[in-house]
């Protein structure tokens, strides 16, 4: 299953240092994912910053989140100005349970999510790199570090595919966006 963990990257998105990195010296699962994006990382940031229940969604398989309860409505398809402003210390809500905590944002670079609880600690980063002039990579890497148990063990295992098929989903959902967002833009 080690495709999972690094789906669409490439060497140099697998051996890049990231914000987020330092943040679990030794993870007990990791995973790196990315996708280019036909557009500058300024057309993609803003789709990244409005994240979240209630705000622009979560732009994976909709009709899945809202079963979990993590969105109540579709993704958007426009940008909300209204929550362009992230910093550290934010919370993205998430359902109606607890949120994923801002940890870093440096707006068309990088968001980084973390948290701890119960003995895991977590980090989830979306970066953004300039492939060139006019494209970006959009790279997701997930840190854990649970115990070693036999509980975390079975948990990893089935949230492993469910994370790679949302994930997956969100990373070509925000590229719909941006490259459409973009297009638009160049034909007015």
């Amino acid at each position: 299953m080690r495709w999972f963990r690094t789906w669409g990257a490439s060497d140099i998105d697998l051996t890049r240092a990231m914000t987020g990195d330092t943040r679990i010296a030794k993870p007990t699962y990791a995973a790196t994912l990315a996708v280019t994006i036909d557009a500058p990382p300024r057309d993609v940031w803003p789709w990244l910053a409005q994240i979240g229940y209630r705000r622009g969604g979560l732009y994976s398989y909709d009709w899945l989140d809202r079963l979990f309860g993590y969105l109540d409505g579709p993704s958007a398809e426009r940008i909300l100005p209204e929550f362009q402003h992230l910093r550290a210390g934010d919370v993205i809500p998430i359902g109606r349970g607890p949120g994923f905590p801002v940890v870093a944002a440096e707006a068309g670079r990088t968001l980084v999510l973390g948290g701890e609880a119960d003995g895991v600690q977590w980090t989830w980063e979306l970066a953004l790199f300039p492939a060139d002039g006019r494209r970006t990579r959009l790279v997701s890497r997930s840190r854990v570090r649970v115990p070693r148990t036999l509980a975390s063990t079975l948990f990893m295992a089935v949230i492993e595919p469910a994370a790679f098929i949302m994930t997956r989903k969100m990373l070509l959902g925000i590229k719909r966006r941006a490259e459409s967002r973009c297009v638009a833009r160049a034909a007015a």
